[in-house]
């Protein structure tokens, strides 16, 4: 029996795979304020769905992982991978980015839970790209290997916003909370609404903004996600397709196409027929990081 987590910012989602697959019926997800760690979440959810002993764990955690332990960027949880093998008696205890879950996930995803946003011409043997869209922000890249799938672990939310000679106001309104001024501090449930109080005054959540759908708000996202997922795109050579997945990308897709997302995502001088072809596809499955940590533990049994 295996242990499958996807810890996040606000909530954490557990499940249980016995091989490379998601156990139907086994996910449950919970709000992180309701526990005093990791540890003491996954204790609770072993009490309630009692399946026996645990001989692996793979954890996706929001946050940069080093040496077997990582620390949440949006939460004040620090991870300890030994911590947690000896809350659930696991042999094993994997810690990879929430993102490098949900990339290995992408050859395990049903069709129903892919929504394509944008067409191109994909290369079949092209890395993809999977990039989050919620509490913060972040991408993986998954390449081809052999029959398997290598995802190397990425920070790219807290690289640097880019140049966007129209947006300087607002990028000098945003240092006020992060000097380096990330990627995430606009692009997230949270920068959503740090754009809206920058353009409207008002403070309001991301689904009151969504509900009221105001245009310079949204078009001001639309357009930075455009030129983040573009040079993001380039630097990775995403021919394979970019997927976008999180509360926040499921929220605000709607509104890439009509608001020109691909004003800013396609336009790269000579390399603009490459961005055209990479195709954008919305994933809507809650249990997409679960499958990928499932995947992880059945490609490398042994680690």
């Amino acid at each position: 029996m295996r242990l499958l987590v996807d810890l996040g910012g606000t909530s954490c989602r557990v499940g249980l795979a016995t091989g490379a697959g998601l156990l139907p019926d086994t996910a449950r997800n919970f709000a992180n304020a309701d526990h005093t760690s990791l540890a003491d979440l996954l204790a609770a959810y072993l009490d309630a769905m009692r399946p026996g002993a645990v001989s692996a764990i793979c954890a996706g955690v929001a946050g940069p992982v080093r040496g077997g332990a990582a620390q949440l960027t949006n939460h004040a949880w620090h991870i300890e991978a030994d911590a947690v093998a000896r809350a659930t008696g696991a042999d094993q205890v994997h810690l990879m980015n929430d993102l490098q879950a949900q990339a290995y996930a992408l050859d395990d995803l049903d069709a129903d839970s892919l929504t394509p946003l944008i067409p191109g011409t994909p290369d079949p043997e092209g890395p993809r790209m999977v990039l989050g869209l919620g509490t913060g922000c972040n991408i993986a890249v998954a390449h081809r290997v052999g029959d398997g799938l290598f995802v190397p672990p990425s920070e790219s939310g807290h690289t640097t916003l880019p140049d966007a000679p129209g947006f300087r106001a607002l990028y000098d309104a945003l240092r006020g909370n992060a000097a380096h001024l990330p990627i995430e501090t606009a692009l997230s449930g949270p920068g959503l609404s740090r754009l809206h109080a920058f353009y409207t005054g008002e403070t309001l959540t991301p689904i009151e903004i969504i509900a009221q759908e105001p245009r310079k708000t949204l078009q001001a996202f639309v357009s930075l996600l455009g030129l983040a997922a573009s040079n993001l795109s380039l630097s990775h050579m995403a021919t394979g397709g970019l997927y976008l997945i999180g509360g926040t990308a499921r929220a605000v897709a709607p509104y890439l196409v009509p608001l020109g997302f691909t004003d800013t995502f396609h336009p790269r001088g000579p390399y603009t027929d490459i961005l055209r072809a990479i195709p954008v596809t919305l994933i809507a499955d809650d249990n997409a990081a679960l499958r990928g940590c499932a995947r992880y533990l059945a490609q490398y049994p042994s680690e």
